[in-house]
This record gives C-alpha cells, structure tokens and sequence, in this order.
C-alpha cells in the first residue's frame, strides 16, 4: 500500500491503515499548501499549533507501527501493474503496490503584486475559517476577481462589517452581484492594484496604480489553485468540472485501486476535512483488501475490489 503525500491525509490514512497490520510506505516531497502559515486552526485539540509542529506530532505516532515506512522523496510517475500499481520515486526506484492513495493536495497560485508573498500567511490568508477569527471586527479587504470575489466577500462577512472588494482591474460582477455588495455596506475597487504596502508582514495600504492608498488591517484572497501532482489524471481519474478528482463511497475514484483524499477533492478545504477524508480512504482500502484476501483464499480466484462507482457527474 502507498500513500502519496504525508499532509493531514495522508498521515489520517496512514495512522488507520498501520493499527490494521497493513504494510504502508508513505512518500513526500516537503512541500505543503500551508508553507507559509504560522499557525493551524480550527482542528479540533490541535488549534492554533504550529504546522510544522503538527506534521512532527503525526510523524512520531506513526513510528509505533513497524509496517509504517515514511520516505522523504517525490512520487514522479504511476501505471498501472499486473497486481496493482508501480510507482517511480524521483531517486529513480520502482515500488509496486495493490492499492494507491493519492492526497498530494493544492498550492495557491499568489497573486503577482508586490508585496502579496512577502505578507501571506501573516495578515493575507486565503481561508477564512482558517484565520478569520484572529482579524474579527478588522477593516479586511478581498482580493478576487469575478465571481471568486463576490462569494469570498459575502462569506467574510461572518467575521466583519468592514470589506471593501478589490478586484484588480474590471470586476465583470452583474448589476444583481453590485446592488448586493452595496446594500451589505461592501466597497468596491475596481482599480488596479501597485502593491501592498506594511512592515513585518502586516499589512497597511493597499495601493493603487494612481496613487490611491487604502488603509487595511488584512486581506483574504481567493484566485485558482493548482494540484501538486497529476498522478490523478496520467492513471485517468475522472475529474469533475470545478477541477476536483471525483470520488464515491470511501473517497474511491473511477480507477480501481485507486483512492484520493484531502484538497484534491476540492471540497471543503480544512485540515481536520483532510484528516477525516484519509481515514475514510483508508478505511475503505483495508475493506477491499481484506475482502480480496479472504476470497482468494475460499475459492483461489484473485480479484479488484472497489467500492462503490462514483456518482455519474462530471
């Protein structure tokens, strides 16, 4: 059994599988969606630790189960194999499996504005469940264009009365989408933004390209993400139409064998969903492989199993 990718999903997984006497190697290239964050919350127990920290924690109860093999390298390539799968790490070995899961998760695609990198992940968050709370009440800004910024802006309102959109050029909203940003007190900035200005990572102005300053004490942007890995497709997963990897029962995909658990998903993108979805996977892989063991013994015929088919919608 390989797992790719060793974020909350992966290490959910790989807890479940190993107290399931299951031999597991766990691969991971180090780079996780939360690098620049310093703080992780809302999850249960653990909110407010530090993600490196959590990633350590996880690491460390894995150690108790001798069939937990973690390997800090990248999964370059998957095929699939007469038993299952071979998967090509960077180091160039080959690893064969029955089963595979893949949660390699996402990676924000920033912004190119001065300034954006520099302040992400101390007063600029793209979640606002994540580090919505720590800027309550505050004057916040959005950052989004079309539709992503009018849904990221009347979410934030849960958190504070004072938002002001900023859309980086033309908006392209509908009359609708502007009488509603205006009767829930939102601004709107169409003007094209110069950069973010703000010492030590806090953020201060937003400025503009004529000059205009606006004072802010946060942002949370929402702009397109992009998976870390594209093991997903080249076994050809099936994809929904928000970019997702489509899943049934027991996050399975469409490929036999095959399951996915965390961001890739594209649902809903917490660390404890992440976490919940890894055992979920796993629990469904030592399903099928106990079912095909204990029939291959009864009747000596080997055989796939996989949960149920993912729904028809793409």
């Amino acid at each position: 059994m390989i797992i790719v990718g060793a974020g909350p999903a992966g290490l959910s997984a790989a807890l479940i599988l190993g107290r399931a006497c299951r031999s597991v190697l766990i691969c991971d290239r180090a780079t996780p969606r939360s690098w620049a964050s310093k703080r992780m919350y809302a999850y249960l127990s653990r909110d407010s630790i530090e993600p490196a920290g959590f990633r350590q924690i996880g690491r460390r109860e894995l150690a108790r189960y001798p069939g937990v093999e973690m390997r800090d390298v990248e999964v370059i390539r998957a095929r699939k194999h007469r038993r299952g799968f071979e998967i090509t790490l960077a180091s160039g070995a080959r690893v064969a499996c029955r089963k595979l899961l893949i949660a390699t998760g996402m990676m924000d695609i920033l912004p190119a504005v001065p300034g954006f990198e520099q302040m992400f992940g101390r007063t600029v968050f793209q979640c606002p469940y994540c580090d919505g709370w720590e800027l309550r009440g505050k004057a916040l800004a959005v950052y989004g264009r079309r539709r992503r910024g009018f849904e990221l802006a009347r979410a934030l309102s849960a958190w504070t009365n004072d938002i002001v959109l900023c859309t980086d050029g033309r908006a392209s909203l509908t009359t609708a989408e502007r009488a509603q940003l205006a009767r829930n007190r939102i601004g709107l900035m169409e003007k094209r933004i110069d950069a973010l200005e703000g010492a030590r990572g806090k953020l201060q102005h937003i400025r503009f390209r004529d000059g205009e300053r606006l004072a802010r004490d946060g942002m949370f942007f929402n702009t397109p993400a992009r998976g870390q890995s594209d093991l997903a497709e080249s076994l050809g997963c099936l994809f929904g139409r928000h970019g997702g990897v489509l899943c049934g029962q027991y996050e399975a995909t469409s490929v036999p064998g095959v399951f996915v658990a965390g961001n890739i998903i594209r649902d809903v993108q917490l660390s404890i969903v992440a976490a919940a979805e890894g055992a979920r996977a796993a629990f469904g892989i030592n399903r099928a492989l106990t079912r095909e063991d204990f029939e291959q013994r009864a009747t000596g015929k080997r055989r796939v199993e996989h949960p149920k088919k993912i729904p028809a919608r793409l």
